[in-house]
């Protein structure tokens, strides 16, 4: 006879849920992995599975690294107990990682792991509990696409602005998306190329394939090469299995490579590559993959002066310098800063709970003056910061960030980084002058009496050097014949 079934309102025992354990760990919605002191996996239950696509049959006996979870830390010590950080701190809590699946896809997932010891404190293993996050990440894009659509009302496709300038840059984005010529972004840091490149997926033909993006700055050489073509198992050390590089990911898509001026020249040679053959080789095989895919690059260094210095191909820069888009700083744009404003502070309203509504004039003004070295990202952490300290109503000048609140102390630190300073102008003015004055004046020297050059030397625009001069009383040819003197 089987054992006793268990009947409502009956309590099972230990013995109990011994006996029924396997059925138990089968019913868990998450993936459990169950790994001996040496990695080999001892036990997987169902939703394992599902998540990965192996069989039990098929993972227990191996190591855990052929999941490839870029979480884990550590090298492999046959020898030793404590082979990666698990075993070293004896708990991974709440730790978001991307497993590899029999398919070759990852899947993105969050891990919990404790260590088994026995009653001497030795080592018998772990216990892995993974959640998917996949439905989560799809929810995600989801939310952020509808947020880049509400954003529409202010720009285009998440771009905030409606000037002069910015509806030029709308205009060349919907020609370069009906194209299929790679596409390369010029712009300082934090003008938003990255939204350029999207808007350009979102209107183009591949809108339904992948949008893969990838910083070029953020990795060495050898793993930047991996991870752009992919590996196969056993090319360089820790490669226990084949992996998909970014290209490949990217198939019938778009991919975005960002900060494009810092590949070494060897990553350049495989690129140009790419570019003219639609083919790659994954890093430790000859043989060739080919890969339907748009190239879409961004800069915010010179090109051209890396290629002089010997620093980018120029090869390589003729074929992404087919269809270039130039972003213009915010400081060129001054129309559109109340419009992203605006913007910035309905997004943190709606995360905060908190009823703050707008700027003070004064705040404003100071917006619309500060020359905005970090682009529309250091307008966004500025508000962030104001957002901190405010709690309802109008956010004020003592509520920003001190290097935006004090304009006068900027100013002259600025004017005395650009404008090579003398002693004797000092003189000409009565005791007691505001340093944004003195800043303005020597400016104004040097660029002899010239507006729009000393907004360039200053950070600011013309309007407002033309509105401090107003308010600080200069008289510009009384300035101009005493200089001569």
């Amino acid at each position: 006879m089987g054992p006793n079934p268990i009947h409502p309102g009956d309590h099972m025992n230990e013995r109990e849920i011994n006996r029924y354990w396997k059925k138990i760990v089968n019913t868990m919605t998450e993936g459990l992995m169950v790994v001996g002191p040496d990695g080999t996996i001892v036990m997987v239950n169902e939703a394992f599975e599902d998540l990965t696509g192996y069989t039990a049959s098929e993972v227990i006996g191996r190591t855990c690294t052929l999941l490839e979870c870029d979480a884990c830390e550590g090298t492999l010590k046959a020898s030793e107990h404590k082979w990666c950080k698990l075993f070293e701190e004896g708990r991974v809590i709440k730790c978001r990682c991307h497993l590899l699946k029999k398919d070759g896809t990852y899947v993105s997932a969050l891990k919990n792991a404790s260590v088994l010891k026995d009653d001497n404190d030795i080592p018998l293993g772990a216990v892995e509990i993974l959640t998917d996050l996949s439905e989560l990440d799809r929810l995600d894009q989801k939310v952020e696409l509808l947020s880049r659509q509400l954003d529409k009302n202010d720009g285009f496709f998440g771009i905030i602005g409606k000037s002069q300038k910015m509806q030029k840059v709308y205009d060349i984005i919907q020609k370069a998306a009906k194209s299929v010529t790679p596409v390369i972004i010029y712009g300082e840091s934090g003008t938003g190329k990255e939204l350029v490149a999207r808007a350009i997926h979102q209107l183009g033909n591949r809108k339904e394939g992948p949008f893969v993006q990838f910083n070029c700055a953020a990795l060495n050489e050898s793993l930047l090469e991996s991870e752009l073509f992919g590996h196969i198992k056993g090319a360089f050390t820790g490669a226990y299995r084949h992996r998909k590089g970014r290209f490949e990911a990217a198939g019938g898509g778009d991919i975005f490579l960002d900060e494009i001026g810092d590949v070494p020249m060897s990553i350049q040679v495989k690129l140009l590559r790419v570019l003219e053959t639609k083919q790659f080789e994954h890093v430790g095989d000859d043989r060739s993959v080919s890969v339907d895919v748009r190239i879409i690059t961004a800069t915010n260094k010179n090109l051209e002066e890396l290629i002089s210095q010997k620093k980018f191909r120029d090869d390589l820069y003729f074929r992404i310098n087919v269809f270039p888009i130039h972003l213009p700083p915010l400081r060129e744009r001054s129309d559109d800063i109340p419009l992203l404003v605006n913007a910035f502070i309905r997004r943190l309203r709606s995360k905060t709970a908190k009823t703050i509504s707008g700027l003070t004039p004064a705040a404003m003004e100071r917006f619309m003056s500060y020359p905005w070295p970090g682009n529309v990202r250091e307008l966004k952490g500025a508000l962030e910061f104001a957002f901190v300290i405010a709690e309802d109503g109008l956010i004020d000048l003592d509520q920003l960030p001190p290097k935006i609140a004090e304009p006068a102390r900027m100013s002259l630190q600025y004017a005395a980084e650009q404008v090579e300073f003398g002693v004797t102008w000092k003189d000409q003015f009565p005791t007691g002058d505001s340093p944004e004055k003195m800043a303005l004046v020597e400016a104004l020297k040097k660029t002899n009496g010239n507006q729009s050059q000393a907004a360039r030397l200053l950070g600011i625009n013309r309007v407002t050097v033309w509105n401090r001069m107003k308010k600080n009383v200069i008289d510009l040819k009384k300035l101009l014949s005493t200089a001569k003197i």
